[in-house]
């Protein structure tokens, strides 16, 4: 029997009325929350401290310092959506960093400096994605291990800290990008324009590519189902292993990416470079909305994370706590209230299928 033009209508409004009434997703949760406290901190610091929090430099100032975190942050986002750990990047920079240097200094290209930077990452990623995807080695463990050989190779580089005398690759360095309707007028009259450095550019871009493979690609809904519940990934046809061994290829080769983007920043390479990069990525993404328990998480919330944990330091440099003791305390605390707000948000949700991204519930479904 045929329904009449009104029929039809009420019919398509109370469907599209019960997709928009459909909850938020916990990815979708979490990451609204992150970028609420973000812009509710930033504008108490410009309400409190003003100064430089009321320039958009001060904006781009965060992110010209923390390019190379957002980069790595990004590859520990996949690998803990995943249900993954990646602990050895910070080694992987450093190492980047010294041997991109001695190879500047000893006459080297920039090109082949690239090409060091992403050998590096990537034959990092490559041993220690087979290891924890095709042997089943606790991926701590591997990390762990990773970390300490990264710091070790660093100091047989070079034992002494280097300064890049690469005139072409300090030209690079000096290079930024303007930005003249977000500056400000000086008080000679003359307008200063906010300024990028290309590390913040590449970041960028690493951002919105990682944001795609994760929401468009096959790989990307793989990440997610992988870290919700790896038989339930194994029903849905998901090679678990081969997505592992991606999450971890993928992180190392970010590493690497921002081992150059942060010699790109400092200029120098020491055996102590990064040092707590691993931490401070992965906290950035657990305030971003990323669970380590996986499954859950999403770039752009790690791009909020690394702002606001950027934020919270800077905050602390202004009141006047300039001991590096407070930095450490006050990231451990926000780390904490994130976590524990996690915790609190899930757990009322409950868990159920109602939550799931909407390209598991229909595989689901299909499979019952």
């Amino acid at each position: 029997m045929s329904r009449s033009p009104r029929e039809n209508s009420v019919k398509n409004a109370k469907s599209a009325g019960s997709r928009r009434r459909e909850p938020l997703t916990d990815t979708q949760l979490l990451l609204t929350i992150t970028i609420c406290i973000f812009f509710v901190m930033y504008a108490l610091a410009m309400l409190i401290w003003g100064g430089g929090f009321l320039r958009p430099q001060k904006v781009f100032d965060l992110l010209n310092d923390n390019a190379a975190l957002l980069i790595v942050a990004c590859g520990l986002t996949i690998v803990m959506i995943s249900g993954g750990i990646d602990i050895s990047v910070g080694g992987v920079i450093a190492l980047v960093v010294m041997s991109c240097v001695v190879h500047l200094n000893a006459g080297g290209s920039i090109v082949t400096a690239v090409l060091i930077a992403l050998g590096i990452g990537l034959a990092f990623g490559l041993v220690q994605g087979y290891l924890v995807a095709y042997l089943e080695i606790q991926p701590f463990i591997v990390s762990l291990a990773g970390m300490f050989f990264a710091r070790g190779m660093t100091t047989i580089v070079s034992v002494e800290p280097q300064k890049v005398a690469h005139a072409g690759f300090k030209q690079l360095m000096s290079t930024k990008v303007e930005i003249p309707w977000l500056g400000y007028t000086a008080k000679n009259g003359n307008l200063i324009p906010a300024r990028m450095e290309i590390g913040v550019v590449v970041a960028l871009v690493i951002v919105a590519v990682i944001f795609v493979v994760l929401r468009k690609t096959r790989l990307g809904r793989s990440f997610y189902a992988l870290g919700g519940n790896r038989q339930s990934a194994l029903m849905l046809g998901v090679n678990v292993r081969r997505t592992r061994f991606c999450a971890h290829v993928i992180s190392g080769l970010l590493a690497g990416i921002a081992g150059f983007v942060f010699m790109m920043h400092t200029g120098a390479g020491n055996a102590t470079n990064a040092a707590g990069a691993e931490m401070n990525a992965i906290a950035s993404s657990i305030i971003g909305g990323t669970l380590l328990s996986g499954g859950v998480g999403n770039v752009i919330g790690t791009f909020f994370g690394v702002l606001t944990l950027a934020t919270i330091k800077s905050i602390v440099v202004t009141s006047g706590l300039t001991k590096p003791w407070w930095q450490s305390i006050t990231t451990g605390a926000m780390l904490c209230f994130f976590i524990l707000l996690q915790s609190v948000v899930l757990s009322s949700r409950g868990k159920g299928k109602a939550h799931m991204p909407n390209w598991l519930k229909g595989a689901a479904g299909k499979k019952e």
